[in-house]
């Protein structure tokens, strides 16, 4: 059985998708709502197996409530449903942890499938996709946004960069989660940004991968 909570802002897009699940003997929709700072709220306590997000909202982005929901709670599946086929979109979806990025002229059944495999564990997002959105960034010290950070701050960004929550990079360079907090607050004003999502993107997209800075 998959519990999923469903976030988009328009209510008739949410009945539709409420209609098309609850049909389906194996799927129950635990919740829904038409805006990001609710859906943050919600999510955690309702800890459904999968959220299924609107990518563009009016108070926020889907994208940034499944990397905040799931650096609360990992095991909570994030399934981006957007209108656009968007390529900074795509890479934000993956920094911030999303296991499946789907257009809404998605078929229904393939839609439900999605939501099925995405439950059972498995990762729609192409794996050289993922791979490449991962990888290593090299380190460009005229780039003016990176010159305040320290080695450490870099080395936090990376993870950052990953899509790790915050007790995953403290797992990962034996820090206190608390700790990891402090830095991430660090980077982010250091960089002048506002989300983790913002400054992950950030990396995927402007700072040289192999000497080639993306357009």
């Amino acid at each position: 059985m998959a519990n999923v909570y469903l976030l988009d802002d328009h209510e008739v897009v949410r009945r539709g998708l409420r209609e098309l699940l609850e049909v389906e003997d194996d799927i129950v929709v635990v919740g829904e709502s038409g805006s990001a700072l609710e859906a943050t709220r919600r999510i955690p306590a309702l800890r459904p197996d999968v959220m299924v997000l609107d990518a563009r909202l009016p108070d926020g982005s889907g994208i940034d409530v499944c990397r905040d929901v799931r650096s609360v709670d990992p095991s909570i599946a994030g399934l981006i449903l957007t209108s656009y086929d968007d390529d900074d979109a795509l890479r934000a979806a993956v920094l911030a942890g999303a296991a499946g990025y789907l257009l809404k002229d998605v078929r229904g059944v393939d839609l439900v499938n999605s939501i099925r495999r995405v439950a059972a564990g498995d990762n729609l997002l192409d794996a050289d996709v993922v791979a490449r959105l991962r990888a290593g960034w090299g380190q460009d010290a005229q780039d003016p946004r990176l010159a305040p950070l320290s080695p450490q701050e870099r080395r936090i960004l990376d993870h950052i960069a990953q899509g790790l929550t915050n007790r995953q990079i403290g797992a990962s360079m034996s820090l206190a989660e608390k700790t990891v907090k402090n830095y991430v607050t660090a980077v982010l004003m250091k960089m002048g940004m506002e989300s983790r999502t913002q400054a992950a993107v950030y990396v995927a997209t402007q700072v040289p991968h192999g000497g080639r800075r993306s357009p």
